[in-house]
């Protein structure tokens, strides 16, 4: 005869509901670390463009980085407005720190299309909100601020459409994965952000 433990059935809900408990808090500890490391390394990255600005050496953010501040990204106007620091080169290791210059495009403010990277549910989560209409400042070690009007918002498949890099004016483009609720990251669709050269 085969002896089968009789498993009470609040055992069983006890263990399932302590397992989804345990669950939840790993998921939240992992986003509350995402978001944690994103503003951590923008600090780090606003430390390193000081120094750079003073000229007093390395504009590498931390010892190990392979890479160095090239521009401070403004969303609108005033004193509150959002402010990112932007890397050089949109390597997925840059843009875990913050949103990063693809390197295949005219650096921001030259002539042609400068094309900034940046992830849907850290930095570039604010890309939501925007509205043709809206300014844009980039601000680079060369040139005090470079104003930008955004001319349109979209979404294209990446897998049959290219941003064009040819652009007469500066022109400048962020782009971020879409849907921006998405739970599985890395969809073919993107959110395209155009701005323009406001003459002065």
């Amino acid at each position: 005869m085969i002896y089968v433990p009789l498993i009470r059935v609040e055992t069983i809900g006890k263990a399932a509901v302590i397992a989804l408990i345990v669950a939840g808090v790993a998921c939240l500890s992992e986003a509350a670390w995402i978001h944690a490391k994103a503003s951590l390394a923008q600090a780090l990255i606003g430390a390193a463009w000081r120094r750079e600005q003073a000229g007093s050496g390395s504009g590498q953010p931390w010892p190990w980085a392979d890479t160095r501040p090239l521009a401070k990204l403004t969303f609108g106007e005033g004193s509150n407005a959002p402010r990112l620091m932007v890397l050089e080169g949109a390597s997925g290791r840059n843009l875990a720190f913050g949103p990063a210059h693809d390197p295949a495009s005219v650096a921001p403010g030259e002539a042609g299309n400068s094309v900034i990277e940046g992830h849907r549910d850290t930095h570039f989560a604010l890309l939501r909100a925007i509205k043709v209409g809206d300014t844009l400042h980039v601000e680079t070690l060369g040139a005090d601020d470079i104003r930008f009007l955004v001319t349109s918002v979209g979404i294209i498949d990446s897998r049959r459409a290219r941003i064009s890099l040819h652009a007469d004016t500066p022109r400048l483009t962020l782009v971020t994965c879409y849907p921006f609720d998405a739970i599985a990251p890395g969809g073919p669709l993107r959110f395209i952000v155009t701005a323009d050269r406001m003459e002065l």
